[in-house]
């Protein structure tokens, strides 16, 4: 799987991102993952057809001690169907400005 890892994450701001995630994510039904939404605008040519797939996510994970960014955008509706990829190149820019203001805002030091 291609992800974004952040790891050696401490209790208090493994809290924090978790507040966060609460605040800006969707939530699953899992503990510790949650549904990050990629906007329409950001979706390619099949993703953009395949109405009935959306809403688009990439999942990340809060583990005890770090937190994954994946790499790949998902149907919330369906779990295989050829609109499921890997993050185009704009996507990953989405996915991994997201992370980088997820550190920053939360203080965590890398």
């Amino acid at each position: 799987m291609r992800q974004y890892m952040v790891d050696e994450l401490r209790q208090g701001e493994l809290d924090r991102i978790r507040e966060y995630l609460n605040l800006t994510c969707e939530p699953s039904e899992l503990g510790g993952l949650y549904w990050f939404h990629i906007p329409e605008r950001l979706l390619d040519n099949i993703q953009i057809e395949h109405k009935d797939c959306m809403p688009f996510c990439s999942a990340i994970e809060l583990g005890g001690s770090w937190i994954k960014f994946e790499m790949l955008v998902r149907s919330r509706k369906k779990i295989r169907c050829n609109c499921v990829a890997f993050a185009t190149k704009e996507q990953r820019s989405f996915i991994l400005e997201f992370a980088d203001k997820l550190i920053i805002e939360n203080n965590i030091p890398v």
